[in-house]
């Protein structure tokens, strides 16, 4: 068995930045009574990283085999969240989060801390965004 590239103490750190990370977002989705909450980003955020740790330890010349497995598992899951009725399509948000947490736990799995923080502020901007824009609309309209 080959040596491991990454310390056991560097795994649980990237891992545990995949919990707070996540957990940040997943929070604001469950307050918002969003239908995949913190439990959900937060697998979704954990899963993605701890796959790219295996990448990295399976395949050190060429550890990028694995991610678009990652996106595309993670576009199949977020389709499942959005729904479509008559005139109105819901869920559409929820997806965009799912993957984009996804996105957090590879860049932390690969270790780049400043995209995670960066990409975390910018999902939740973007988040609170609509949060901002709906409170607009519904205004408008009274």
């Amino acid at each position: 068995m080959a040596a491991s590239i990454l310390s056991n103490g560097e795994v649980l750190i990237r891992l545990a930045l995949a919990l707070l990370a996540s957990a940040v977002v997943g929070y604001e989705r469950e307050r918002t009574k969003h239908p995949a909450g913190l439990r959900t980003h937060m697998l979704v955020c954990v899963g993605a990283a701890l796959i790219t740790l295996v990448s990295i330890e399976m395949f050190p010349a060429d550890h990028t085999k694995l991610a678009a497995g990652i996106v595309t598992g993670i576009g199949f899951l977020g389709a499942g969240t959005i729904f479509k009725d008559k005139n109105n399509v819901r869920g559409l948000t929820t997806a965009a989060s799912i993957w984009a947490v996804a996105g957090l736990g590879m860049a932390l799995g690969e270790g780049a801390y400043f995209i995670t923080a960066a990409g975390t502020a910018a999902i939740l901007f973007v988040l609170e965004l609509s949060r901002i824009q709906k409170l607009l609309v519904n205004s408008m309209q009274r």
